[in-house]
């Protein structure tokens, strides 16, 4: 059992991304496995080293993101969506499809052998996709396949001797799923006074400066028209995305959403 407490190390304010995770009891995670790389050493994007199983290169600058869907709706109303875990290049750019080899289907299966039972679970409340494009399946075998597999950290050959096929891919989720937990943005956004609603508009900078004062960094906010219904939450990793420490950083862009006019719609 792999503890995550102490995960970040930011002095930001209470309430914020490292004050979740390291009160919270939902960053003990289900999976076994473990790196064996610690997190004394190098942060990703702090140097131009070729990736290696402690050492996340070259997608860097991590990127996990989340939705907020009214048309149609999914999820609870009172909680954004987990989109998925990105390993963006530090210059901004990125690969995916990394290695088709590993696409790995039935992923329901595949964490319920491993022990990561209730991480389903969450996973079936909390990731979803939309149901014009698909099952919830396969968003998840899409977000491993697409950009789980570019993780230098979650090569197999960086796994302990003996893991079960696919150990990688459960770790993956269960991160996926403990950094989405210490991200509430609906939490935070109420908090500053912002709720859902069909006639309020914000501009760009007050969203994200109530989000920062909740979170210690700026996201960045993604917009379909004037519709708020994406955000980045942006990290660098120290270790390995198995059981390395994830610190937080203010977004290095701005989202497409406009500067003003953003509506932040209600599910009803």
């Amino acid at each position: 059992m792999v503890a995550l407490n102490g995960l970040l190390r930011p002095a930001v304010a209470a309430g914020s991304i490292a004050a979740s995770l390291n009160t919270s009891s939902l960053n003990k995670r289900a999976g076994s496995i473990s790196s064996g790389c610690g997190t004394t050493g190098a942060l990703s994007c702090s140097s131009n080293a070729k990736g290696t199983c402690c050492f996340e290169a070259p997608g860097g600058l991590i990127l996990q993101t989340q939705f907020w869907d009214t048309s149609p709706e999914t999820g609870p109303t009172d909680s954004w969506t987990i989109h998925g875990l990105w390993p963006d290049n530090c210059d901004g750019s990125f690969s995916e499809d990394c290695d088709p080899s590993r696409d790995y289907t039935g992923i329901s299966s595949l964490l319920t052998a491993q022990g990561a039972s209730s991480t389903l679970s969450f996973m079936n409340q909390f990731w979803l996709n939309d149901p014009d494009d698909g099952s919830n399946e396969e968003l998840w075998e899409h977000e491993w396949a697409t950009h789980g597999t570019c993780y230098s950290t979650l090569q197999t050959s960086c796994l302990p001797e003996g893991s079960p096929k696919g150990a990688e891919a459960v770790a993956f989720f269960e991160q996926v799923v403990t950094l989405f937990k210490a991200l509430p943005t609906y939490e935070w956004l109420t908090n500053q006074g912002i709720k859902p609603s069909s006639s309020t508009t914000h501009t760009y900078s007050a969203l994200t400066a109530a989000l920062e004062a909740e979170a210690g960094v700026i996201p960045a906010l993604n917009c379909d028209g004037s519709d708020l219904d994406e955000i980045y939450w942006y990290f660098h990793l120290r270790g390995s995305v198995i059981d390395g420490e994830f610190e937080p950083i203010s977004a290095p862009e701005k989202g497409d959403c406009p500067s003003s006019g953003i509506k932040w719609l209600p599910k009803n």
